[in-house]
């Protein structure tokens, strides 16, 4: 299974220059059974990068494109009444996907990301009282533009809190940018990016993933970490219990990305700022990733 996973982060990176690190943390965030949360400015690959995972791993994409006239039943689908059988059939929305883009959320109202909260929690969707479960892995990648705000609604704290991570993906280099355009003159299109790896191989990464070792001093070190924002002066709102777990699972998951099964200490360091800043709310003109770098560097190891 190593093998397959050195696959699909190569085959990524055939479709998005230069950002392997980004590649990392979302395969991560699949991996733990998370979801990710793109907050970056507009055209630097955050759609090209669910495409380019969902056409590897042979998953069905779906797109949704957040604006506020969206309603909750454009997400999840709706019983329609049909004439001809007398009776109501299910059409199903776009939350039924593999890999679901919700494209700038945060212009969705908050009943419409409310639609959100118990797929996202429980990978199920509830509509007139009948649950129905969404494809196995599910897993949800949502964008915003952290610069503009007109016309938005910024994400409650428990749609937050349904992120395993949050990330980045930051303008190319100059050298990453002239590839693109090298490449732009191949041809080549995401559409024609053949899948490397099936959704049974992912299914069964995860299980891997999760049965990679915490010791208990690890353990008590990430959970001092977590504590530790809940009393911090410059912290208004802490991590939750469910931010606790998503650490520990984002940790056994980068630690099997790093080819071992076992966690260390710099596994937390890694991917603790991911987990952990959107988490918070810091205080007014305080950075939460500075927060959290500030914290790591004061905890020790126990």
């Amino acid at each position: 299974m190593r093998d397959r996973i050195e696959q699909l982060t190569q085959h990524l990176a055939t479709a998005i220059v230069g950002k392997e690190e980004a590649i990392q943390l979302v395969l991560v965030a699949l991996l733990s059974g998370g979801h990710a949360l793109l907050e970056d400015v507009p055209g630097v690959g955050k759609t090209l990068l669910a495409k380019s995972l969902a056409k590897s791993i042979q998953g069905k994409f779906q797109r949704l494109q957040c604006t506020p006239d969206l309603l909750p039943t454009d997400v999840t689908g709706t019983n329609v009444w049909n004439p001809r059988t007398g009776e109501f059939e299910f059409m199903a929305g776009p939350i039924f996907a593999n890999v679901l883009l919700a494209d700038e959320i945060n212009r969705a109202t908050p009943r419409t990301q409310s639609a959100l909260l118990e797929v996202m929690e429980e990978h199920q969707v509830t509509i007139d009282g009948t649950s129905r479960k969404v494809p196995e892995p599910f897993f949800v990648i949502a964008t915003q533009n952290p610069v503009e705000y007109q016309g938005t609604f910024p994400l409650p704290e428990a749609q937050m809190d349904r992120f395993a991570l949050s990330l980045s993906l930051g303008y190319p280099t100059e050298a990453e940018e002239l590839k693109m355009l090298e490449r732009l003159q191949s041809g080549r299109r995401v559409e024609e990016l053949p899948p490397c790896i099936t959704l049974d191989e992912i299914r069964e990464l995860q299980q891997q993933c999760a049965l990679v070792r915490v010791e208990s001093s690890l353990q008590q070190y990430l959970l001092n970490i977590v504590r530790s924002t809940r009393h911090d002066e410059d912290i208004l709102l802490g991590v939750s219990p469910r931010g606790t777990v998503a650490l520990q699972k984002a940790v056994q998951a980068f630690a099997f990305l790093e080819g071992r099964d076992y966690a260390i200490p710099d596994d937390v360091k890694a991917i603790a700022p991911h987990v952990l800043a959107h988490r918070m709310i810091a205080a007014s003109g305080r950075r939460s990733h500075e927060i959290v770098a500030r914290l790591l560097g004061s905890i020790a190891i126990g």
